[in-house]
């Protein structure tokens, strides 16, 4: 089979199509033929040698790619809850061989069915980036109806799901991005959006009970200001793992006692975040929002697009044609 392989780190370069045998399924695993996958920061970053976090993980050669979306070819003796020609999505093995590849295997616990009414494409958006603001938007955040959310780099890809669960969920919501997504996050249902380049958003904004912090951008002062607006036991949820909370920002928060956690601190819930977001997509509360589609020839195009830190939803990597699919 056909799969992406780095053999050494560094730039979009590295990043080599290859024939490798195709994996076979342990007991409680899947096979999947990958019909799409997507580009999310980890995967450069992994490209380029990892970080603090990620780097005792990382051993060459290695695969790239946490989403997936595709058909199951065989499940192992143990799996109960998928049988072969089942569309599934979710998030493979990590570390493991990744997604950008034409099969893959992974534990059935981390994969559940597609929703009916959207394509493999768009299925491969999703489940890192759902996983991710469901955490912090519904298991770590506890938004409730009426609640006003803030949230940073509210266009990305986790940001706008981040969005539309805090929406679907009854909040009020308030997304930070560059003017050119106004009108993008306004149609996901953002009530208010400011400009993160030349609107103060700490003069504008109150009495905020959750602030979601889904930028790629590491900045303590962004935090800080955060904390000021929460009101007392707020919560502040952040994306960023490698970047611990400072001592200020601790004592910030300690003076109304509001909490800040990184999301993923305690685990992630493979199957009901992905259950959960099948059943909004199915309800048309929620979508996956395309930037471009890639092939997966095109990979390092694909990365060097990424890593921008610009793009409006996610990239997707076309694995197969769906027409493939029997």
């Amino acid at each position: 089979m056909k799969a992406i392989r780095i053999y050494e780190f560094g730039g979009p370069a590295v990043m080599q199509l290859v024939d490798v045998p195709r994996p076979v399924p342990a007991a409680d695993e899947i096979l999947v033929s990958v019909y799409a996958t997507s580009v999310n920061p980890a995967d450069y970053i992994i490209r380029q040698g990892g970080n603090d976090l990620l780097r005792p993980y990382l051993k060459l050669p290695l695969g790239l790619g946490l989403d997936a979306a595709g058909i199951v070819e065989e499940v192992g003796s143990e799996v109960k809850n998928f049988k072969v020609g089942d569309k599934v999505y979710g998030v493979p093995n990590f570390p493991g061989d990744g997604s950008y590849a034409e099969y893959l295997t992974a534990k059935a616990s981390q994969f559940a069915l597609m929703p009916r009414n959207i394509s493999f494409i768009e299925a491969g958006a999703l489940p890192s980036c759902a996983l991710i603001a469901w955490n912090g938007i519904v298991e770590l955040g506890k938004v409730l109806p009426g609640q006003r959310v803030l949230i940073h780099g509210a266009a990305g890809g986790v940001g706008n799901l981040a969005v539309q669960f805090a929406k679907a969920k009854g909040a009020y919501v308030i997304g930070t991005a560059s003017s050119y997504n106004f009108d993008f996050l306004k149609e996901l249902g953002a009530d208010e959006v400011l400009d993160y380049k030349d609107q103060q958003f700490e003069t504008l904004l109150g009495n905020i009970d959750l602030v979601f912090n889904a930028s790629p951008v590491r900045d303590n002062a962004t935090r800080l200001k955060s904390a000021d607006l929460l009101k007392e036991g707020g919560i502040f949820v952040c994306t960023q793992l490698d970047s611990p909370f400072s001592d200020e920002l601790k004592e910030a928060l300690a003076g109304k006692n509001a909490t800040a956690t990184h999301v993923g601190g305690g685990g992630l819930a493979y199957v009901s975040s992905l259950s959960e977001t099948t059943k909004l997509i199915e309800e048309e509360k929620v979508k996956a929002v395309i930037s471009k589609v890639y092939p997966l020839e095109q990979v390092a195009d694909a990365h060097r697009e990424s890593e921008t830190k610009h793009v409006r939803g996610k990239i997707v990597l076309k694995i197969k044609e769906a027409h493939e699919a029997v």
